[in-house]
């Protein structure tokens, strides 16, 4: 079955949300953390509960709803998220106050918003959905296991439109210990030049994209979304080439038959070795673009690769600054999305026009 992408809606470090053009006024940045720029909440979230939501829970419920306002879709039928580290800010917030207090007369509030599945009860409650609702904590693949279990539902009949979305922020904290790990590049850098020279390190990123997906045929629908594969801690390039050939071999693709490959070159010499590598042989003839240092590396960047991809099937074409080397089609209709995270967690998406 035929599954679609009928709207998408993303807040990210980049002026993607709202009515912007697609990618046509890029934020440059000359430090290691890239912040997602915040539009107007007021618009979609009753200005009484914002005072009483974190950072990452307004990110997801304003990306939700704008996603239904693009689908015209008023109540899905199930709403699934992935997220690999949670609400953070309200997790270090009550970790914080249980020190400060002793553990004593705890605010509750904090507490509540910190599980993981915050932002997608938040979402159903605001639209009053009774309907499914899943929160994926898979790591570096979290947004593709809510993707899968999405299009399982609607193969299987179980629902006609579905919200998936994938959310993740940095805080001061994380942002301070992930730096301390040797995560993050030293001293400052512009995102624009991030692939220029190689050297450990990347930076960091955040968002919250959400998409409705649907089995509806329409002239309206971004994309179709034509296959999806994860695995686990590939042994070497030779294995990751193996799977990608079986991925495409499975829709009876080659890749002569792709307009476009999105990689998740991040900037650090040990994350982007499999992807130089592919370079040089299975995507040798290809196309390639980036799209990390457009939005910084997160764990769910993923989802940020796919808004891209379909936008990109549907309106303008190839944006110049994610293009690598020479590009062989300006309008694709076929694009591959292969990313991996910490070169343990790898995925591929299939996107292609309707």
């Amino acid at each position: 079955m035929t599954i679609y992408i009928r709207s998408s809606a993303c807040i990210s470090p980049q002026k993607t949300f709202g009515n912007a053009d697609f990618l046509s006024e890029i934020v440059e940045y000359n430090e290691t953390r890239l912040r997602a720029i915040e539009p107007d909440y007021t618009a979609y979230i009753d200005p009484k509960l914002i005072r009483r939501m974190s950072h990452i829970i307004k990110m997801g419920v304003a990306a939700a709803q704008k996603c239904l306002l693009e689908g015209n879709t008023n109540m899905p039928d199930a709403i699934i998220t992935g997220t690999a580290l949670g609400c953070l800010e309200d997790t270090i917030s009550f970790l914080t106050r249980m020190i400060e207090l002793k553990e004593e007369l705890l605010p509750p509030t904090a507490f509540i918003q910190s599980t993981h599945n915050t932002v997608g009860a938040q979402i159903a409650l605001m639209l009053k959905c009774h309907g499914y609702n899943n929160t994926f904590v898979h790591k570096g693949v979290s947004f593709e296991s809510a993707l899968l279990d999405a299009t399982m539902l609607l193969t299987e009949n179980e629902a006609d439109n579905i919200l998936v979305g994938g959310i993740d922020e940095m805080t001061d904290a994380s942002f301070t210990i992930l730096s301390r790990l040797g995560l993050y590049k030293r001293g400052s850098v512009s995102n624009l030049s991030l692939f220029n020279n190689r050297s450990k390190g990347t930076i960091g990123g955040e968002g919250s994209v959400f998409f409705l997906l649907t089995k509806k045929p329409s002239t309206d629908n971004l994309a179709e979304l034509n296959g999806l594969h994860v695995f686990y801690n590939p042994e070497d390039s030779e294995e990751i080439e193996r799977k990608i050939i079986a991925f495409l071999a499975l829709h009876a693709l080659t890749m002569d038959d792709i307009d476009l490959i999105i990689t998740g070159r991040n900037g650090d010499l040990n994350n982007d070795e499999p992807y130089r590598q592919l370079s040089f042989s299975l995507f040798n003839n290809c196309t390639l673009a980036n799209y990390k240092h457009l939005c910084g590396e997160y764990s769910t960047s993923a989802s940020f690769a796919l808004w891209m991809a379909s936008n990109i099937i549907k309106t303008v074409g190839v944006p110049a600054v994610i293009i690598e080397g020479n590009i062989k089609n300006a309008y694709p209709k076929k694009i591959l999305i292969y990313n991996h995270y910490l070169n343990i967690y790898h995925s591929l998406m299939l996107v292609s026009a309707c």
